[in-house]
């Protein structure tokens, strides 16, 4: 496993992290602490240290949390250990009013998330979606607080746009509040909106990237074809309408690149987004050991040239 800063901060996290989405997940084998605890010890096993979830993951509020807490025990010295509040869409159980980026809101989320994680700090602490009441010098204020109190160590945000990436950036110097060191927001082969304007801001202003659902559901791994896939996988049981909306030419055509190189697709993957500028971990789920494996392997099996890169990108343009 190789390591990477987190935009221009000191915090090194793992190219390979792991998305804690599935922990808690209804009809998965990490549904239960057992499951969840099998993937965590794969994870660690293989080097992975950055562990990515929210308080909102799992099939009631916070169970994602309250199952790594238990796995984590005893290891948490080892991990990047990250976590999400104020999700516009979702009700963890505290009233927000619709300002889930305030400092009452704030305070509230954290010694939550702190109780379920059994931990005393959060290495990262992320405001999951914008809030268009609370201006964001609050936010800002409020996160301050808590690194000041060491109960927080670093801060990002999900899903800001690029000019609420620069309006933060600016209101933290303006401000002389700690900055947000990352973004994390969709990004993948199929999805390239970030591409725009969100990774050329991040990657100007020094905030590290994360994409989230960087394999796409999966389609991106290789196992799955026009006619279908694994049928225990979550697109086979769930949403086959993304098998049915593919993007097949363009998925055959990169199958048939991968092929002539001897790389699986899910190594490609990995090495396209890993080649991407300000890019620092891509934080991919799993639900068993093995994935976990085949995503850590996949970090370190293949790098591009730019040539390759460049022919990666062209075929999904």
């Amino acid at each position: 496993m190789s390591y990477r800063p987190l935009g221009t901060s000191g915090l090194m996290v793992s190219a390979t992290g792991l998305g804690c989405n599935n922990f808690g997940r209804s009809g998965t084998v990490t549904e239960d602490q057992s499951g969840t605890d099998a993937v965590i010890g794969a994870a660690l096993d293989a080097g992975i240290t950055f562990f990515d979830t929210a308080d909102m993951y799992g099939k009631h509020p916070g169970l994602s949390e309250t199952l790594m807490g238990n796995a984590l025990r005893g290891k948490r010295d080892d991990v990047v250990l990250a976590t999400k509040f104020g999700h516009s869409g979702a009700d963890v159980g505290i009233a927000g009013w619709g300002a889930k980026g305030s400092r009452r809101y704030v305070r509230l989320a954290v010694e939550a998330s702190l109780r379920r994680l059994q931990t005393d700090w959060i290495d990262l602490y992320q405001l999951h979606t914008p809030d268009d009441v609370t201006p964001i010098e609050e936010t800002l204020a409020a996160l301050d607080e808590l690194i000041v109190e060491g109960k927080v160590r670093y801060i990002g945000h999900s899903n800001l746009s690029a000019w609420q990436l620069v309006e933060a950036e600016f209101t933290a110097r303006l401000h002389e509040h700690p900055r947000f060191i990352s973004a994390q927001n969709q990004y993948s082969l199929i999805v390239r909106d970030a591409e725009r304007d969100v990774l050329p801001a991040a990657n100007r202003f020094g905030v590290g990237f994360l994409p989230y659902f960087p394999l796409h559901n999966g389609l991106l791994t290789g196992k799955f074809t026009r006619s279908g896939g694994p049928d225990d996988s979550r697109i086979m049981r769930q949403r086959r309408h993304i098998i049915d909306d593919a993007p097949w030419d363009a998925l055959e055509a990169y199958r048939a690149f991968c092929e002539e190189r001897g790389i699986s697709m899910l190594q490609a993957t990995f090495g396209w987004l890993l080649a991407q500028p300000a890019l620092a971990s891509v934080i991919a789920g799993a639900t068993s050991p093995e994935q976990v494996r085949q995503n850590a392997d996949a970090a370190t099996a293949w790098q591009p040239s730019a040539d390759e890169v460049r022919a990666i990108s062209e075929i999904f343009d």
